[in-house]
């Protein structure tokens, strides 16, 4: 069998312990900094599993965080960076509770397949018989490099997508966000594991894209006015087809890269945060009352990824969130919008006015 072998089958409840333990300083094996290579996806961890010592991390002992270090190596001899081998060890902890079980969702609930045959689901990953033989599906390696394969193929654009939404696209679980509460743990115990900092949000799976401490502070002009994000424009205000729903629509601002997930959001100007939260559609939004009837919007963050709340003053250039795909997007970008005395207007050739080209 290709791999290392290790972890005992054990069969009993995949619950995590409830004893919540501390991270601990460990001389492992690791990339002990949160430059740029802990970005989207970063740089690899790794850790020997026969070097784990009896201790507990987020309340996992020792034979859960065995079967994490297997995880994290199978990604590690992928070439995977460490935002894919954490996802790879909060699946497990979602599936098994990073207990490699002989037995699955048929015994402890009686759930069966779409077809009413029974499900065969074993190990950390919960791997049905189509994942591999019993041998396999058993050994924490094989089966995590089997997940980790399948991810691969199943999820080319994960890194513009939470890890929860990563897991189910490749586990196909019935809840798309039932591994969402298993990730803080998870990045934890990684980073824990490995002695390294991965630069992973703990909140929602992004990366810091190399900057872990502090924010990014935009550039203002002399006329007080700054760009909102890193450039290209990518779609541009007015008609256009929908890039989802496939029919013509009026698109009420500018899209930005931003910098790709992650990257720096700033105020367009001074003002107030009148709304922090998400719209109908689900799209993370932050609107900002600059007086004289001018508003601009900014669209698409992650919740964890807004750095303002309702009431908050904000200077032109103040970073006030991160860009991210919430709603109706189909990767990381910013939208923004201008709005003068209710209206939108077209962001471009408003902000040119005030000395700023968007994109640029």
């Amino acid at each position: 069998m290709a791999g290392p072998k290790g972890g005992a089958v054990y069969a009993i409840a995949a619950v995590p312990l409830l004893i919540v333990g501390s991270l601990f300083g460990l001389l492992l094996i690791g990339d002990d900094d949160c430059g740029p290579g802990a970005g989207i996806g970063g740089s690899s961890v790794t850790i020997d599993p026969a070097s784990v010592p009896e201790t507990e991390i987020a309340g996992y002992r020792q034979v859960q965080l065995v079967n994490a270090a297997y995880v994290i190596q199978a990604g590690k001899d992928l070439g995977l960076g460490a935002r894919d081998q954490t996802i790879g060890v909060m699946t497990a902890m979602g599936e098994s509770g990073l207990r490699n079980i002989d037995y699955g969702d048929w015994e402890t609930g009686g759930v069966t397949n779409p077809d009413g045959t029974r499900t065969t689901s074993i190990g950390l990953f919960q791997q049905q018989n189509g994942w591999g033989t019993r041998e396999e599906r058993l050994d924490p390696y094989v089966s995590s490099t089997k997940f980790f394969n399948a991810m691969i193929a199943k999820v080319p654009d994960r890194e513009s997508l939470e890890p929860t939404i990563v897991a189910h696209r490749t586990q196909v679980n019935a809840d798309p966000y039932h591994y969402t509460k298993y990730w803080a743990d998870a990045v934890q115990i990684v980073e824990g594991l490995s002695g390294a900092r991965t630069g992973l949000d703990a909140g929602d799976g992004s990366a810091s894209g190399g900057v872990c401490a502090g924010l990014i502070p935009g550039t203002v002009n002399a006329q007080g006015w700054a760009s909102t994000g890193a450039g290209p424009v990518t779609s541009a205000y007015g008609m256009r087809i929908h890039p989802i729903y496939g029919t013509q629509r009026f698109h009420a601002g500018t899209d930005l890269a931003g910098g790709g997930c992650d990257g720096p959001i700033w105020a367009a100007q001074d003002g107030v945060v009148t709304f922090r939260g998400f719209d109908g559609a689900g799209n993370g939004v932050i609107s900002i009352d600059h007086g004289g009837g001018v508003t601009t919007r900014y669209l698409h963050m992650y919740d964890s990824w807004m750095l303002v709340q309702t009431g908050d003053k904000v200077k032109a250039g103040d970073q006030i969130a991160r860009v991210g795909s919430s709603g109706d997007s189909t990767g990381c970008h910013l939208h923004y919008e201008v709005r003068v005395n209710g209206q939108n207007v077209d962001p471009a050739p408003f902000m040119a006015e005030v000395g700023i080209q968007l994109g640029q």
